[in-house]
């Protein structure tokens, strides 16, 4: 499963994100904005982080555990 986070070099939820997704044994890439500014408009980036799963957005900011639970759940 592609699993990325995207995010700013100093947004402060993406290592909770990272934990969290760890914990729940998601391997992942992190997609830093600032490298990559390209993606800015593709997934319509305004905040971060961003949770991007197979190509879509499936949350924008910090998703709490149960949620990524959910989303995680629905995918497998």
């Amino acid at each position: 499963m592609n699993v990325q986070i995207i995010a700013t070099h100093t947004c402060s939820h993406r290592s909770n994100l990272e934990r969290e997704l760890q914990c729940l044994g998601i391997s992942y890439e992190v997609v830093f904005i600032e490298d990559n500014p390209e993606i800015i408009p593709r997934y319509q980036i305004r905040h971060s982080p961003n949770l991007v799963v197979k190509g879509q957005v499936v949350c924008r900011g910090q998703p709490t555990e149960a949620q990524l639970r959910e989303i995680f759940d629905g995918l497998t």
